[in-house]
């Protein structure tokens, strides 16, 4: 009974508490003038902001039920440009209730309805907003004075607002959309609290910051800050402290990361990077901001699969620029290259793809960069260090040392913007490697193995790949030892040859030529190589080549000499042949010189010189095109002579050659019998 008389006391002390305020609330309205609520408002808005509230809409005074003040079309300041820092279709601000009651008007939270913020940044006035900082610096502070601690309120609701960030010295423009925020500065404590979204570059954007001591932090003091962005782009985390004396500091632990690199630099205002890859990116960091400068030490980055550890600094006072040192265990660059594609899809001309490389000359790079292992598409390279450098568009990568392809790479690679497109300088060393993966990955080579070292000069410039290799100039050269060059014996060839010149044909294209030395040497100029000097030297056979290769058409036009070697030292060459080389890089022509196998032949040494003697040659010519007339064929002609006839190897003036004087250019045997004087095995048949 006690306990149940108790409660029922509290209650009906508790309702006539609550009449007794309602009271006083209705009594207050009547009592307390709607303009000094406004004025009073208006006055801490004031002492506040600093600037002088402009109000050109209607106000309005409701003390009961609930205390509001709500102005229309409310401007403040000055933006420095002839604009206001602040325009918003109304502002409303909510009474606090207690000091309400003792006759006192004070504000316990702003609202501002589509409110047009402006930020702006001038190089010796700091911001348009810095009376608001120094203001909440003095009311924050525990000694503040009375005259000081005007403000009142400790929330600011922004609903459906823009914000807009001008700095004219570093030409920065940002705008801020569908601002709906919450800023809170609670009055128990010392922190501030900054929560809610916006749309920012057309991609919505949440936040939430958190700074431990404002007051601290509005007075330049070192206060722990923590802030958190996340959206479509990217999401950033930061967590440390913040300063203002002497300058600007932050440092703390970074955390970012983006589905696609590619896509948040795009985002940011950047041109697309040329090549592929750069997409998922992650980064951790210890990082300290000083005024421009950010580093970054105890780095770890993450991009398309690719993990490095090391140290990063950022400059953004002006150009951009990336300095750094990173080293990984294995790094796959394939992506990076997948779209620079150096053939067409046919595989037999050069791509005429326009080269795009406007993502270079947005910022600069100076990194070093190592690593254990790098996979280049089908290349692999073992230890590699690698210092890149971009400075006005221009990349130069250089190679201190590579593991490539069995054996040392070291170089240097430039590209850059030019004005016909794109501009490459290549200076690299190839240094006892293995011929046969080198030359394959790297020129569709598939005809020499061994051991070697490749070393070329060059430079080109064009809009395209198939630009670069019209204006390709420079050197090249190779030494390899102990090798051989596969599809094509020349040995087993010149043997054949020399024991039946007309039936040499056959299976040429197979088979190696073992060599202990093979040495080339190239001159390049506009997309010609010249070859100055080939020479393959064994203990059996001996190659020269001289001639030229177009780059562009991918052709050859070649002529040599192949020669057996003697079994006595210093004799001359036991047999040596001429030939030439002609057609495509991939399934070039190979071509003796039918003149001499003739010759060598004692069964058509006669025709080649009745063809020779002018008194013969025409009876000759009048034979062969009776037999190769068309029309009905003369049933006494001998089947051998029914053959069509092939275009003579001894020029235009020469007769055409019967089937069988053709056979060499052919690839076939010889299908003539045995002359008087010839030896035995020049009659020899298939």
């Amino acid at each position: 009974m006690f306990v149940a008389g108790g409660f029922k006391r509290l209650g009906i002390l508790l309702t006539a508490l609550v009449a007794a305020g309602v009271a006083a609330l209705v009594a207050i309205s009547l009592v307390i003038p709607a303009e000094d609520v406004r004025n009073a408002i208006k006055a801490e808005i004031r002492a506040v902001t600093g600037f002088e509230p402009m109000i050109r809409g209607d106000a309005s005074v409701s003390l009961f039920p609930w205390g509001t003040v709500s102005f229309a079309d409310v401007s403040l300041g000055d933006d420095g440009s002839g604009g206001r820092a602040l325009a918003a279709e109304r502002v409303t601000a909510r009474l606090r209730l207690l000091p309400l009651l003792f006759g006192r008007i004070e504000a316990a939270d702003l609202w501002l309805l589509r409110p047009k913020i402006s930020l702006r940044f001038a190089p010796e006035a700091g911001s348009n907003w810095s009376g608001v900082a120094e203001a909440l610096t003095r009311a924050l502070k525990p000694t503040a004075s009375p005259a000081d601690a005007l403000m009142s309120f400790s929330e600011i609701r922004i609903a459906d607002g823009t914000i807009e960030i001008r700095d004219d010295a570093r030409g920065l423009l940002e705008r801020l959309s569908n601002v709906e925020m919450s800023l809170a500065w609670p009055a128990i404590a010392k922190s501030f609290v900054a929560t809610g979204r916006f749309v920012w570059r057309d991609e919505p954007i949440d936040l939430s910051l958190n700074l431990n001591d404002l007051s601290a932090a509005l007075d330049g003091e070192r206060a722990g800050l923590k802030v958190r962005l996340s959206g479509q782009p990217f999401r950033v985390g930061f967590d440390g402290h913040i300063g203002r004396r002497p300058t600007l500091k932050m440092e703390g632990t970074l955390a970012a990361d983006t589905q696609s690199l590619r896509n948040a630099l795009v985002w940011a205002g950047q041109k697309p990077l040329p090549g592929g890859g750069f997409g998922r990116f992650a980064l951790k960091a210890h990082t300290t901001l000083v005024a421009g400068t950010v580093a970054l030490s105890g780095v770890n980055i993450e991009l398309d699969g690719n993990t490095a550890d090391g140290v990063l600094a950022f400059a953004a006072d002006g150009r951009p620029m990336v300095q750094g040192t990173l080293a990984a265990d294995e790094l796959d660059l394939t992506p990076y290259i997948s779209t620079a594609h150096g053939l067409r899809a046919s595989g037999h001309d050069w791509s005429r793809v326009p080269i795009v490389l406007d993502g270079l000359m947005d910022l600069d790079v100076d990194l070093r960069l190592s690593a254990a292992r790098i996979n280049l598409g089908n290349a692999k390279l073992g230890r590699t260090a690698i210092g890149a450098n971009l400075r006005d568009g221009r990349l130069t990568l250089a190679i201190g040392e590579a593991q490539a392809f069995g054996g040392v790479l070291k170089g240097s690679l430039t590209l850059a913007t030019a004005q016909s497109g794109a501009e490459i300088k290549s200076q690299l060393q190839f240094a006892n490697v293995d011929l046969e993966s080198c030359l394959r990955d790297l020129f569709g080579i598939r005809r020499v193995d061994g051991k070697g070292t490749l070393v070329f000069a060059v430079e080109a410039a064009g809009e395209s790949v198939l630009a670069l290799t019209q204006t390709l100039s420079g050197t090249a050269s190779l030494v390899a030892e102990n090798g051989s060059l596969t599809g094509l014996n020349v040995e087993q060839l010149l043997k054949r040859l020399e024991r039946r010149p007309l039936s040499g044909g056959g299976e040429f294209r197979s088979g190696r030529t073992p060599f202990d030395k093979l040495t080339v040497s190239l001159r390049l100029a506009e997309g010609t190589a010249n070859v100055e000097d080939v020479r393959l030297e064994s203990a059996a056979v001996r190659l020269a080549l001289a001639g030229s290769a177009s780059i562009p058409a991918r052709d050859l036009d070649l002529k040599g000499t192949a020669s057996l070697v003697a079994a006595v030292a210093d004799s001359p060459p036991t047999f040596e042949l001429p030939f030439v080389i002609q057609g495509p890089w991939e399934d070039p022509l190979l071509l003796p010189d039918a003149e001499i196998l003739i010759r060598r032949s004692g069964a058509a040494a006669p025709l080649l010189d009745a063809v020779r003697d002018p008194k013969t040659r025409d009876a000759v010519r009048s034979v062969i095109e009776r037999v190769t007339r068309p029309g009905p064929k003369p049933a006494a002609v001998h089947p051998a002579a029914a053959q069509p006839a092939a275009a003579s190897p001894l020029g235009p003036d020469a007769p055409a050659q019967p089937a069988a004087a053709a056979a060499p250019a052919l690839g076939q045997d010889a299908a003539s019998a045995p002359a008087d004087g010839a030896r035995p095995d020049d009659a020899a048949s298939h």
